[in-house]
């Protein structure tokens, strides 16, 4: 087992308070993340330099814009981890997925293909940001069953849950464990994303947080916020693995 999370640590504006990357968008050319191996490499030196030791890539695999599978994940991880090792950046990098809740995932999984996971039977998922997946108690009942543990992955993004908070315990409810980006406790996707983050911390409601990681902004910001990221961080030790 590994811990997802350091504890015990200082806080500090040029450290993060965790030192495992659940979701991440890191790996070169496949999907809205980095566009090369070069961009690769600057997101893994900048984590590293934030306390990050240990990262799983996860690119999206959304039916209609990126289906990736294993023969686009693995050969894009295996050039990464081969950079990093030639340019002396000594963190572990695994890969998986990001899931979209869609019509294509449902029959990937009811087709028996075996899914990508973060650790384990745990799959990352993630919902449209605009409409709320309308097979969701369906798909998470089929998870389920098939041994698998879902997160649900940046919830406090998507807009039609900012009107009833009570929707984040309904994930809860059908199965997901939660997923919190920390840069929207920094405010970086707004006030409304922001005030739902902290709701999903102060309510104690999340099992997991991560950078979700696609470009130097990211990076940017993450560096600038470090000190307020982590008063969230720290008030809960999270030894997920």
């Amino acid at each position: 087992m590994f811990s997802l999370f350091r504890s015990n640590k200082k806080d500090s504006a040029q450290q993060l308070l965790f030192n495992t990357d659940i979701h991440s968008h890191i790996l070169p050319g496949i999907d809205d993340g980095s566009p090369n191996i070069e961009t690769s490499l600057k997101l893994v030196k900048g984590i590293y330099d934030l306390g990050i030791r240990k990262t799983v890539a996860t690119p999206h695999i959304i039916s209609d814009m990126f289906r990736n599978s294993p023969a686009t994940i693995m050969p894009a991880l295996e050039k990464l981890k081969i950079a990093c090792k030639e340019a002396g950046i000594d963190i572990e990098i695994s890969a998986a997925a990001e899931y979209m809740l869609d019509d294509y995932f449902l029959t990937l999984l009811n087709s028996g293909s075996k899914l990508l996971t973060i650790h384990g039977n745990i799959v990352l998922t993630e919902q449209s940001y605009s409409i709320p997946s309308g097979s969701l108690g369906e798909i998470a009942f089929e998870l389920l069953q098939k041994g698998y543990k879902p997160i649900m992955a940046h919830p406090e993004r998507y807009s039609y849950y900012h009107h009833d908070y009570e929707e984040f315990n309904h994930l809860k409810d059908m199965g997901f464990l939660l997923q919190v980006n920390v840069l929207s406790l920094a405010g970086y996707y707004g006030k409304v994303v922001a005030r739902a983050a902290r709701y999903l911390f102060e309510n104690d409601m999340v099992d997991f947080v991560g950078t979700d990681m696609h470009h130097e902004r990211h990076l940017a910001a993450l560096r600038q916020n470090a000190s307020l990221i982590n008063e969230y961080i720290k008030v809960k030790d999270f030894n997920q693995f």
